[in-house]
């Protein structure tokens, strides 16, 4: 009995201490370095989607680590060089150094079915698939409703003023003392170009505006020329702020909606991830008058209906992951319709995720209702040009078309020669 009651007990005490050891070497970490740290609702979709995975998945916890994108970038340089690297980060469809280096997982194995062909395509290099595109935007013309209509201006039925009225929307601004646009590039490398690149594109039409960025037709083209030529005449009518050059994007947002408050912002559709964030955050005022329209008609363009869609922030893998399932897994449970739609419905900016944009509810549902109205009809180039061009053309674009040029600084000869040199 007694060597009986002993073979039960030590039966039991291992039995208690497996059952004890079990929750913790069952437990995977997946660790994810990402941004938005100051965009609310993108970060509220990302850990909703993060709780909805661990929920079904108990035996794996997704570890998220929020970053503004400089220093995430910063971190993720010296992190990917030492082998430190997380095993999930945010990366945009641009760092193809990211691939160039090997530092990417093939996403082959993931489930494309529910992801839009042309987001796929975005994140494709040498033929694989490397990056999940969870965010894709248009380029959008912001505008406060109350002061255009203090200017006397009237937005027409299919929400595209003509060049002529445009100009003298920006002329009557400035009488009154108000900045027209809100845009400045103090710490971005892209948003001055959107003035540039939506007027070539609607100039040029999407296969000759393919062909400029790609430098199979030249920047001497008599229509970019004459594009050049209308923009500067708008920046030379005092278009945008004075200080361009040095106004960060987030200080871009408040300039707009808060203080001291252009007339018109020009940003991608991702506007909604700062502005919509409560107002002591840095979003607009909640009874803030917001319109939008479309970028204004171009003399002589081939595609006014033309615009830019392209893919932005996204999660890549490391490609030394010890949890590749894990994190294809994490991936799969957002590529879903259903995931696709609650990313409209909260963050209210385009995804690469397949999804049905009359399911859309919620108290914000009427802005998306207006952003599908300067969607209506619209015929998509895929790809902004920093996702287009290479090497030293991307770098003179930069420099050339993202500051120089609408600062003012440099003029259209000048910006021709130097375009079509870094070819």
């Amino acid at each position: 009995m007694r060597r009986l009651i002993a073979s039960l007990t030590a039966v039991a005490t291992a039995a208690f201490m497996l059952a004890a050891a079990a929750p913790a070497a069952a437990q995977t970490e997946v660790t994810l370095w990402t941004h938005w740290a100051a965009e609310k609702i993108k970060r509220d979709f990302v850990e909703d989607a993060i709780r909805r995975f661990e929920e079904k998945n108990p035996g794996v916890k997704i570890k998220a680590s929020w970053y503004e994108k400089t220093a995430l970038y910063a971190a993720l340089k010296t992190a990917l060089r030492a082998g430190q690297a997380p095993d999930i980060f945010y990366a945009e469809p641009d760092q193809v150094e990211y691939m160039e280096n090997g530092f990417l997982l093939d996403l082959s194995d993931l489930n494309w079915q529910n992801i839009e062909p042309w987001a796929k395509e975005a994140w494709s290099y040498k033929g694989k698939p490397y990056g999940f595109p969870l965010e894709a935007s248009t380029v959008e013309l912001y505008y406060n409703k109350k002061m255009v209509d203090e200017l006397g201006v009237k937005i027409p039925d299919s929400l595209q003023l003509s060049p002529d009225a445009f100009l003298d929307l920006v002329r009557r601004a400035k009488a009154k003392g108000w900045t027209p646009m809100s845009l400045g590039v103090g710490d971005r490398p892209f948003p001055g170009a959107y003035l540039t690149h939506e007027a070539l594109l609607k100039k040029l039409g999407t296969d000759d505006y393919d062909k400029l960025l790609k430098g199979k037709l030249p920047w001497s083209d008599p229509r970019v020329v004459d594009t050049l030529k209308w923009l500067r005449t708008l920046i030379d009518a005092g278009l945008l702020p004075t200080s361009f050059t040095s106004l960060k994007l987030g200080e871009a947002h408040t300039y707009f909606h808060t203080n001291p408050g252009a007339v018109m912002f020009l940003n991608g559709s991702w506007y909604t991830s700062r502005a919509f964030n409560p107002p002591d955050k840095g979003g607009q005022p909640k009874d803030f008058p917001l319109g939008v329209m479309k970028f204004p008609a171009v003399p002589g363009a081939a595609c006014n209906d033309c615009r830019t869609l392209s893919v932005q922030g996204s999660y890549v893998a490391n490609a030394d992951t010890k949890r590749k399932k894990e994190v294809l897994a994490f991936f799969n449970s957002m590529a879903s319709e259903e995931a696709g739609n609650r990313w409209l419905e909260n963050v209210l900016v385009q995804t690469g995720i397949k999804s049905d944009v009359s399911k859309i509810t919620g108290p914000n549902a009427e802005y998306f209702r207006l952003l599908a109205a300067t969607n209506k009809d619209a015929k998509y180039y895929f790809g902004a040009p920093s996702q287009i061009m290479q090497g030293k053309a991307k770098e003179v674009f930069t420099q050339v078309i993202n500051n120089a040029f609408p600062a003012g600084t440099i003029g259209v000869e000048d910006a021709v020669k130097q375009l079509q040199a870094s070819y």
